[in-house]
């Protein structure tokens, strides 16, 4: 069988799970976190980052940049110019141009603020950045932002860190059928089979943090996505049985005794 390679923006990862960093304990605990997922992609909140303190513990004392791909984000943005700048300067500082676009809307649910979103989008491109875009699962505005030259379409499942899971597949599976370039379902995921349903629908990949930060035992969390996300791409690539009203009997009947 053909590799089943995940690219995005001709970067190929060996995981199709994406981890967050945020919300740890400390940073001894994201790592071993990221360890345990199988993730060599982690997302990084870059107006949390610590550049002024030298004394403190920094999360690439942890996290070899040269081994787990950093993908910046502007987690905590809520109007364009914010993320823009944000994301200006994590180009500057690490000269990161594969970035994490989000720019909420409100406070109390998190959700993107599409129209800054893409606005925003519009701009990164131009200056040469590799967006992947946190945005609403509105197959309609995930075409624009993939017409605007996303490298990437981050459909939310639920509102972040609530943990709800996939609340709307019927228009998930809409976005995946008529994307061309990667999906993947970010924010909302509380446990392992949520990831699993995510893969399974096509999805090309899942991001969380919270479900894993947040659980009882973050490191076996951690193992229990690495599995559920391969299990669910497997799953995808098989070809799920045809779905029937009537029962089918797994035996055959003709010519019983």
């Amino acid at each position: 069988m053909k590799k089943d390679k995940f690219v995005i923006a001709k970067k190929i990862l060996n995981s199709r799970l994406i981890v967050g960093t945020g919300k740890y304990k400390n940073f001894k605990e994201t790592a071993a976190a990221i360890k345990a997922s199988g993730a060599d992609m982690v997302t990084v909140a870059v107006r949390r980052v610590n550049i002024l303190n030298k004394k403190e513990p920094i999360l690439t004392d942890y996290l070899n940049p040269k081994k787990i791909h950093y993908l910046p984000n502007t987690a905590g943005c809520f109007t364009s110019e914010e993320a823009l700048r944000t994301l200006r300067l994590a180009r500057e500082m690490g000269g990161w141009k594969m970035v994490k676009l989000e720019v909420l809307g409100d406070k109390k649910t998190l959700f993107p603020n599409m129209t800054e979103t893409l606005k925003s989008t519009k701009i990164l491109v131009k200056e040469g950045f590799k967006v992947l875009v946190y945005c609403s699962d509105d197959p309609l505005l995930c075409k624009k932002l993939e017409n605007l030259g996303a490298s990437a379409i981050m459909p939310l499942a639920s509102p972040i860190g609530s943990g709800l899971g996939i609340q709307n597949k019927f228009n998930l599976s809409l976005i995946i059928k008529q994307s061309k370039v990667p999906v993947i379902v970010d924010a909302g995921i509380g446990t392992a089979s949520d990831a699993s349903i995510a893969m399974e629908l096509g999805c090309d990949g899942v991001l969380i943090n919270s479900a894993i930060a947040k659980a009882k035992k973050p490191l076996l969390m951690a193992e229990s996505f690495k599995n559920a996300v391969i299990s669910g791409r497997q799953s995808f690539l098989a070809g799920r049985m045809k779905k029937n009203l009537d029962a089918i009997a797994s035996s055959p009947i003709e010519g019983l005794i």
